[in-house]
């Protein structure tokens, strides 16, 4: 899977983002410190962020501001990694076409590394549009995997329970209830049981924190059944 693969596979804005916050509650119940997806619904005013680092180097970001969705990744070992030679270059036509409604996020301190916005992959859609969108990038066919899409945003996409299970079994090394996972993935508020389902261990106060930082709906006592909104 390139970019190209990725915009069509992508689903609608609103979905988009009722998945990363499922993905950061999902990922808060196994390690709340050190979470791989994690999802602020007030990262800057008006804008939500989520994002995921594997902790070697490899991440993505994707803001979800009133413009629109920008997204972003970085597979640090992918063909099109900026550091394939010494003057740092994003791949030709990675950035082309961005609009100017959302190009300030290739230009955002939070997402650049020594002064320099890195990406081996970038993507786009503007809010009145009805597609996702990318720039024109080409790959060798036999390449795999040349930018990292499917390494970064494989999981994501594939966005079930299932997906989601296989990646946790493998990560965090343990058993996991995919039934619970799929409460998670359908929106329904978080409840005590479920986090205890998925990870006996887990401080549901813990995760009850991240999942009202991440927007998601927590249902107990003392947690507003919805997320707090701040005017």
């Amino acid at each position: 899977m390139t970019v190209h693969d990725l915009i069509a596979a992508l689903p609608e804005p609103d979905v988009l983002a009722a998945r990363c916050r499922a993905f950061a509650v999902l990922d808060a119940v196994f390690d709340s410190g050190y979470p791989t997806y994690s999802h602020t619904a007030e990262w800057a005013p008006k804008v939500a962020l989520a994002e995921m680092s594997n902790g070697s180097g490899d991440l993505y970001a994707i803001v979800f501001e009133p413009a629109g969705v920008f997204l972003y990744g970085f597979d640090h070992e992918s063909e099109a990694t900026p550091w394939r030679d010494d003057d740092r270059e994003h791949w030709p036509g990675l950035l082309e076409g961005v609009p100017d409604s959302l190009v300030r996020w290739t230009r955002e301190p939070a997402f650049l590394f020594a002064g320099f916005f890195d990406a081996t992959v970038c993507a786009w859609r503007e809010t009145d549009d009805t597609q996702w969108r990318c720039g024109p990038v080409e790959f060798d066919e036999a390449s795999r995997d040349p930018d990292g899409a499917d390494h970064l945003f494989g999981t994501l996409v594939a966005g079930t329970a299932t997906a989601y299970a296989d990646y946790a079994r493998d990560y965090f090394e343990c058993d996991i209830d995919v039934d619970a996972v799929a409460t998670i993935l359908d929106g329904r508020p978080l409840t005590a049981a479920v986090v205890a389902a998925l990870n006996p261990d887990a401080a549901f106060t813990e995760v009850a924190k991240a999942a009202i930082a991440a927007g998601y709906p927590v249902e107990a006592a003392g947690y507003p059944a919805e997320p707090e909104v701040r005017s």
